[in-house]
């Protein structure tokens, strides 16, 4: 991408000769290579200007260029940006795998199907790029980056990250201009305006006759921005120009380039306004696409020639497009049209565009009149097009539209209701959904629509401060009119019992379960698979938990060919009591991923992050779970209140865990004070089930056994508690600590009655862990190492250190001090290794009672998770492959493996079998 020699002859790019060499150079540069680079400036400044000049050099030195430009009409149609800087390399599609192309050929409207994984889609678009830039180098330039549609800014922010050498990433966008791309990965360069000195060789260049006293006024008045340094002199008359007439006193710059670029459109020929207007309200630079709109129109070729002569416009041959040589020349173009005239192309755009429906349904809504059922049915469409996309915003933007078009007033209601629904659901734009509902309830809607509303409504209700008894009674009502038919296929039903399923969890009581698990019943032909799986896993897993894990690997698969975000958080929910949810763990970091790029829907980003975290504590990512904590907490201030008790619960485990039991007793007890006064009975079992923990940490039993059996009496596991599940090991402990061994017995074989250990591999360790701790001396080892055997113990790390160190206690105490030493120093190791500071001073104490001095406690240098990886590393697996053996990210198991190679000084995997062999000799 060489370009010093070319811009030595272009010195009439005036002040800006640095600015591309200097762009050139970052191209050129081993350091800029892989990495994208983002200019901003005000507007008019010349970013444009400046993106033409790289691209002509770029491409002058063998580089092929391929554009996109943000467009405003654009920014609510899905990969319309993808669309434009793809096309000219669209062909090369037919050389990528087939799943490759099938992704690409759904999102940019050429075949069928579900929307793509968002990272497939990714992959995809950077091997075609790569495909491209193997033959010639390729410099991607996108200019107007807050018009870029959502979906297009998500991929091309993860694409701007993972370019390679050939590939070259240029983008710009105004100052302050709110974007959905991420800049995060891009080095940034500011564009200046130009200097006093450039000012007025600019305007000299220009405008030779110009009298120096009314340059200077120009350039005092235009402050360096080039645009207004071009266009205020045109708008003068020669005697002003000549400074033969006084100038007027305010020259408002904004107003007077709108004008200014509002004339050059309308000094063109009707053709040429025409043709330009259809460009600005197309916004792809689609020639194809263009020359179906103006059909047979002769004039049509000599006014694009006048346009390209004005400087309006320019045709790239080689890209096939055409671009605005300014982004208010396009704005210019619209404004200089009447409602007729663009009625009129927004028509002739829609028949251009029969294979592009969603794109089509915007143009034909854009040219409605008056309500039209028929293009609002198509906008609705296109709306649910764009939410299986994962666009939320988007549909809801296509649903409110479709509402406008409705003829009659129970569709209206309906798609306001589901505009609402989803807004509130999944957006977080609560405010919005709520002034939906205002207009909903004018109409009086009925059947879907009244069940949309009435989600919608508990969204907006639990997150102001209405308790959640308001939101069940207005849901259930909905459900109940939806019968008798009770349609399993009807969304809109599925879609409130999900939510129901929610709100009934939430009051953790009893009573408000009924309507749930009636209705379930009622649907027909039958619950959907994911709906009927979280009935019987969510609810009281501890009764039918067991029954449902014949139906796992049905709804496994279905999670596996529809990746849809909506679906994939309910399946994580389906199985949290499952100890499931590490089966998907990847699947949700890519939304968690998504979210943070701003293109996925915040609720989404929300439900991956509250799975995550629980499951970052249990398997012992505590610094990752700290992160994933802090980022919920600031997500639920910015738009979903009600949820922040999902956030505090691990917090409060982890100050627990870690200690600090003056913070977790404080958030917690805030916590409960919140659920109680809002009726929130889940929160309050999640509350006294982490202060349980806090307490079992400061050794304050007492209070620990309080909070425990205030999840659950001893001796059983309340109905519809599912929470009681988390707590069975602390409620034992705590029982035995304080003499209730009674309880604690009964406790356990309520446990084994109900067979919660076949439920899962970490209830079956921690099952044979409480049997162990009210067992009498002779048989409790046996039931301690039964739970170390379970398959995968030490995957859960914190849970597996507890049980060791009950273990060791029990063996210490009947004078089997040697035996002792083994699982008190794996379970200090444990301790120390995640941070557990009560728990590790535990294991010291019981250590230096054995008679082993803690300085030398820890012989195995690794945690049990960093000896299991290192061993599956050590026999030639991949990253990957471990990961899917343990229920891990191919992340998480690098994490490990760069702490485990200073451990072992080693620098290598090579090296891994030897070292591990060293440590296992000396052990």
């Amino acid at each position: 991408m060489s370009g010093s020699g070319p811009w030595s002859r272009r010195s009439h790019i005036v002040g800006r000769i640095e600015d591309v060499q200097r762009v050139l150079e970052f191209l050129e540069d081993g350091a800029g290579r892989g990495r994208g680079l983002h200019i901003v400036g005000e507007a008019g400044v010349g970013k444009s200007t400046l993106l033409d000049a790289v691209a002509e050099v770029a491409a002058e030195a063998g580089t092929r260029v391929l554009r996109a430009d943000g467009v405003e009409f654009e920014a609510d149609v899905p990969f319309a940006g993808l669309h434009q800087i793809l096309m000219p390399v669209l062909d090369d599609r037919e050389h990528l795998p087939a799943e490759y192309r099938a992704a690409l050929d759904v999102a940019l409207g050429f075949g069928p199907g579900l929307a793509p994984d968002r990272l497939l889609l990714v992959n995809a678009t950077l091997a075609l790029l790569r495909r491209a830039a193997a033959e010639t180098p390729l410099l991607l330039i996108v200019d107007d980056l807050p018009w870029l549609d959502r979906a297009s800014a998500v991929v091309l922010g993860f694409v701007s990250r993972r370019l390679g050498n050939q590939v070259g990433f240029v983008a710009a966008s105004r100052t302050d201009g709110q974007s959905l791309f991420d800049h995060g990965g891009l080095d940034e360069f500011t564009l200046a305006p130009l200097d006093e000195d450039s000012a007025n060789l600019l305007l000299a260049a220009r405008y030779p006759g110009l009298a120096a006293r009314v340059r200077a006024r120009v350039v005092t008045e235009a402050c360096g921005n080039p645009l207004a340094l071009l266009e205020l002199p045109a708008e003068l008359t020669g005697a002003q120009q000549a400074a033969r007439e006084e100038l007027p006193t305010v020259l408002p710059l904004s107003e007077r380039l709108r004008s200014l670029f509002v004339a050059r459109v309308t000094a063109l020929p009707e053709a040429g306004r025409r043709l330009l207007l259809l460009a600005a309200l197309d916004g792809t630079g689609d020639p194809g696409v263009l020359r179906r709109a103006v059909g047979a129109d002769r004039d049509a070729q000599a006014a694009l020639a006048a346009a390209e002569r004005e400087r309006l416009v320019l045709i790239d041959t080689a890209a096939r497009r055409l671009t605005f040589r300014h982004p208010l020349i396009r704005a210019a173009a619209v404004a200089a049209s009447t409602l007729a005239e663009r009625s009129a192309a927004h028509l002739a755009l829609a028949d251009a565009l029969t294979d592009r429906p969603e794109r089509m349904a915007w143009h034909l809504a854009e040219a409605a009149m008056q309500p039209d059922e028929k293009v609002a049915g198509l906008l609705q469409d296109a709306g649910h097009s764009a939410l299986r996309r994962g666009d939320a915003v988007g549909a809801v933007a296509a649903l409110t539209r479709a509402a406008d078009l409705s003829p009659y007033a129970n569709d209206r209601s309906r798609r306001l209701a589901e505009a609402a629904y989803i807004g509130a659901e999944a957006t977080g734009d609560v405010a919005n959904a709520s002034d939906l509902l205002r207009r909903v309830q004018s109409d009086e809607p009925l059947g879907s629509g009244a069940l949309y509303a009435a989600a919608a409504a508990v969204y907006v209700l639990i997150n102001t401060e209405a308790d959640i008894d308001v939101a069940h009674r207005l849901l259930t009502a909905a459900i109940n009119e939806a019968g008798p038919a009770y349609d399993a296929e009807d969304p809109a039903l599925i879609d409130a019992m999900h939510t129901l399923l929610l709100v009934s969890w939430w009051s953790g009581r009893e009573d408000l379960w009924v309507p749930f698990v009636d209705a379930v019943g009622k649907l027909k032909p039958a619950a959907p698979p994911m709906l009927a799986l979280a009935a019987r896993t969510f609810p009281d897993p501890a009764r039918t938990g067991l029954a449902a894990l014949a139906d796992l690997d049905e709804v496994r698969e279905l999670l596996r060919r529809a990746p849809d975000a909506t679906f994939l958080v309910r399946g994580a929910t389906a199985t949290v009591y499952l100890d499931r949810v590490g089966e998907i763990k990847d699947k949700l970091w890519e939304l968690v991923q998504s979210g943070r790029d701003g293109g996925g829907p915040v609720r989404r980003h929300l439900g991956a992050l509250m799975h995550l975290c629980m499951e970052d504590f249990l398997v012992g990512e505590w610094d990752e779970a700290q992160q994933l904590v802090d980022e919920g907490m600031a997500l639920c201030d910015a738009g979903y209140p009600f949820f922040a008790w999902y956030f505090q619960f691990n917090q409060i485990l982890l100050h627990g865990a870690r200690g600090d039991a003056e913070a977790g007793d404080a958030l917690a007890e805030r916590m409960l004070r919140w659920a109680t006064r809002r009726g929130v009975g889940a929160a309050a079992a999640f509350a006294n089930q982490a202060r349980a923990l806090v307490c079992l940490g400061s050794a304050d039993y007492e209070a620990a056994y309080r909070h425990a059996t205030a999840v659950t009496p001893a001796g059983t596991l309340a109905p519809y508690t599912a929470h009681a599940l988390w707590g069975m090991y602390d409620l034992v402990e705590a029982g035995m600590h304080t003499g209730r061994t009674d309880e604690a017995t009964a406790h356990v074989r309520a446990l084994r009655e109900l067979r919660i250990d076949r439920m899962s591999d970490r209830y079956a360790m921690l099952v044979a862990g409480a049997a162990g701790l009210c067992a009498p001396d002779d048989e409790a080892v046996a039931h301690f190492r039964q739970a170390l055997s379970a398959p995968g113990a030490d995957r859960w790390v914190f849970d597996a250190a507890r049980i060791r160190l009950a273990l060791g206690e029990r063996l210490r105490r009947t004078s089997e001090k040697n035996s002792a030493r083994e699982p008190l120093t794996a379970a200090l190791d444990a301790f120390v290794q995640l941070g557990a500071t009560p728990w590790a001073e535990r294991a010291r104490k019981e250590l230096r009672a054995s008679g082993q001095p803690t300085r030398g406690a820890t012989r195995t240098v690794l945690t049990p998770q960093e000896l299991e990886i290192s061993h599956l590393a050590a026999s030639g697996l991949t990253n990957k492959q471990i990961g899917e053996r343990l229920f891990l990210s191919p992340r998480t198991v690098s994490a490990h493996l760069y702490q485990v190679f200073p451990k072992l000084r080693i620098t290598s995997r090579a090296a891994l079998r030897d070292a591990l062999n060293a440590l296992e000799g000396k052990a």
